[in-house]
């Protein structure tokens, strides 16, 4: 039996999405023979309503050098972050020599912001970070002791779109006990499972994240580390997420916002296994209206290029089967992603001055949690005639 990693409950099995590459493997033709997969089953804790994979991949096939991930590349991202840094400022990060973490930072947009103000500030990170001060591994007893004794204790340890990706969340609660100041806060933010179920959000589900977080189960699994959830915030961005923030138990009370989302939650049923059945059927019905949409198009001779190798993508291309024979190559502005082909499927990728060399028909847009942004950006394609497709939460075009 498979065992919930948070409490060691049983887990029940709620939907399997088959086979599927490492979602951030982008590879080159003479590596082909050597890419990973797994099997992506998810299931929920009978416990603590925890949902998560129930096959774990090996940390270092997950992060390693060059990882492709650059916020500061979306302009919408990287105000978030600095926005993120600027109001801690001014209400946390107040003492007279505050020190904030941040757990797994890529390109370091939110440190940077605290630095310049004069914050003392710190990655954690094992992948290399640059223009911020880094420590070089994982976030561990181990490395919070390091930490402490060089630097003391943290007002702040931050985590963006980092904590579903660790299994081990243990280990991450056992360098907070270590690490965390008093009166100090564990704030973390990643897709919400609420959201993901409204708006069919399927392509959240892939190897980078373990757990689909609620209110609910972050609440029991602060509790059995000895925690408190202190308060909650719903975030517009990568399709919605929520901020959760922790602190030491007795240090602070709930907010109001904690008892909201948690009755919002139970009204909505996402501890139901009803209502992930419902999600897998319209996961279904997606697949089936865009792979019809995709051959019909194709058929009629119309071109289709796709826009944003995201990780999300590798879920889409790769349950759908959609391949070089329906969507010939994605553009992509990630200088390591171009060249190399997309996880599984083996679309090339190629770089955003081919979209327009000359602009296709239609783009599929796997990159649909930044459209506002990409569409407002790729005007000309619009002008040219050009339209775009996106299927979450429906199959339409735009």
């Amino acid at each position: 039996m498979t065992t919930c990693r948070v409490c060691t409950g049983p887990l029940r099995e709620l939907a399997d999405f088959g086979r599927q590459p490492l979602s951030q493997a982008f590879v080159r033709p003479e590596d082909l023979a050597t890419e990973f997969f797994y099997q992506l089953v998810v299931g929920r804790c009978a416990d603590c309503a925890m949902v998560q994979l129930m096959q774990e991949i090996p940390p270092d096939k997950m992060v390693h050098e060059g990882y492709p991930y650059h916020p500061a590349n979306s302009t919408v991202m990287r105000k978030h972050f600095q926005d993120t840094a600027t109001r801690w400022l001014e209400t946390t990060l107040t003492g007279p020599d505050p020190f904030a973490i941040e757990i797994g930072c890529n390109d370091g947009v939110t440190l940077r912001t605290l630095g310049e103000a004069g914050v003392r500030h710190l990655a954690v990170d094992p992948s290399g970070v640059t223009g911020v001060p880094v420590h070089r591994a994982f976030f561990n007893s181990e490395s919070a002791a390091e930490i402490r004794a060089e630097h003391g204790p943290a007002d702040i340890v931050y985590a963006a779109n980092t904590i579903c990706a660790q299994p081990d969340v243990a280990s991450i609660f056992a360098g907070l006990e270590v690490l965390l100041a008093p009166d100090g806060l564990f704030v973390f933010e990643d897709p919400y499972l609420g959201e993901m179920l409204a708006r069919t959000g399927f392509d959240q589900i892939y190897d980078e994240h373990f757990y689909y977080f609620t209110a609910q189960s972050v609440q029991a699994m602060a509790d059995s580390f000895g925690m408190r959830l202190v308060d909650v915030e719903r975030l517009p961005v990568h399709g919605g997420q929520i901020r959760y923030s922790i602190a030491r138990r007795g240090s602070r009370l709930p907010s109001v916002a904690v008892k909201e989302l948690l009755a919002e939650e139970e009204a909505a049923g996402l501890a139901d296994d009803t209502t992930f059945a419902q999600f897998v059927s319209q996961i279904d019905a997606t697949k089936d209206a865009l792979l019809n949409l995709l051959t019909d198009l194709g058929d009629k001779g119309h071109s289709i290029v796709g826009y944003g190798a995201t990780a999300k993508s590798a879920t889409t291309a790769n349950y759908f089967g959609i391949g070089p024979d329906l969507v010939p190559f994605v553009c992509d502005s990630t200088p390591s992603k171009q060249g190399t082909l997309t996880p599984g499927m083996h679309i090339p990728v190629r770089p955003p001055a081919e979209f327009a060399d000359p602009y296709p028909d239609y783009a599929l847009l796997f990159a649909w949690n930044h459209a506002d942004e990409i569409m407002a950006k790729e005007k000309a394609f619009r002008d040219a005639g050009g339209k775009w497709i996106l299927y979450v939460p429906e199959v339409r075009i735009v």
